[in-house]
């Protein structure tokens, strides 16, 4: 038991470091631009990996905190504080997905017709509001992180549990009702909503692409082939960068689902390692996407960054 606790805490770690490295670099190669150059896509992808790296540090203190509860666990003003960053964070991140899915599409959607003539998010002013806007919603959806019992029940009644490893502190058997309306509040407006949003435009992207395969290319001069080679290059370009979107998207679905699968199905006593395992599944998308994003959008290469 204690050598299976062992491993799983050295995955973490990694999961934990992989990720680290992969929002900040991401962050990084964004920020390196300047704020006047910077591009919708950019904006976005710099929200998430700020709320990615943000979710994954607080994750982990926070987990620090619950292991230690027992000594520490009287401090029930940093358990909620702690509990409100990680909500906030899992909610950003949920939410610039969200945004990142719908503006790829906007994008490749009727882009035959439009040419070169913008969408409304590509109004860098518009798109600082939108994301101005998802993180003040990310702010209200958390605050209730203050308002719900940090009780649990016992055998003869009910006793503080400090910082408890279950986000919602609710099991099969009890649930005050606050944290119940919560709890089933967060999973429809936070989860299930935007899952059913990411997969909708995912669907789209695709039916998009493969109608775009199916238009024939004109024959063009002599004269017109390096302007043909840059467009090819730039429509390379952009179909390598809305793979790793597609890529990203699927993460996010596979991500998502099982952790509402974990969330219905299963409490803290019925596992063990209820908390690893949720750590596993909500933190695998915020982890791994950055370098998604990021080798997709050639942003992680070292000439890239030599340019930069």
């Amino acid at each position: 038991m204690i050598g299976s606790a062992g491993h799983l805490f050295n995955v973490r770690i990694c999961i934990s470091i992989m990720g680290i490295v992969g929002n900040a670099f991401l962050i990084v190669c964004v920020t390196q631009t300047k704020f006047t150059r910077v591009k919708t896509f950019e904006l976005f992808l710099l929200g998430l990996a700020v709320a990615n790296l943000e979710d994954i540090l607080v994750v982990n203190v926070y987990d620090i905190i619950t292991i230690q509860s027992s000594s520490i666990g009287s401090n029930i003003l940093l358990c909620r504080f702690l509990k409100f960053l990680t909500v906030f964070g899992e909610i950003t991140s949920i939410l610039f997905t969200v945004l990142i899915s719908i503006f790829r599409y906007q994008k490749l959607r009727d882009a035959g017709k439009r040419v070169n003539l913008p969408i409304y998010l590509d109004s860098i002013r518009l798109a600082w509001m939108v994301s101005g806007a998802c993180v003040m919603l990310s702010i209200l959806l958390s605050v209730p992180i203050f308002t719900i019992s940090l009780q649990g029940r016992v055998e003869n009644g009910t006793r503080n549990i400090g910082c408890p490893p279950d986000f919602f502190q609710c099991s099969k058997t009890y649930c005050p009702v606050p944290n119940g309306i919560f709890k089933y509040l967060f999973i429809i407006l936070c989860n299930l909503l935007p899952l059913i949003i990411v997969t909708v435009t995912g669907c789209l992207i695709v039916v998009v692409l493969l109608n775009q395969r199916k238009t024939v290319t004109p024959v063009v001069s002599v004269s017109g082939s390096s302007q043909l080679g840059r467009k090819s290059r730039g429509g390379l370009r952009h179909q390598r960068s809305t793979i790793a979107v597609l890529a990203a998207m699927g993460l996010f679905q596979v991500d998502w689902t099982l952790y509402l699968i974990f969330q219905l199905t299963f409490s803290p006593a019925d596992l063990p390692y209820w908390g690893e395992m949720e750590f596993f599944i909500s933190t695998s998308y915020t982890s791994i996407s950055p370098y998604v994003y990021g080798i997709g959008n050639n942003l992680f290469s070292l000439k890239n960054l030599m340019k930069r």
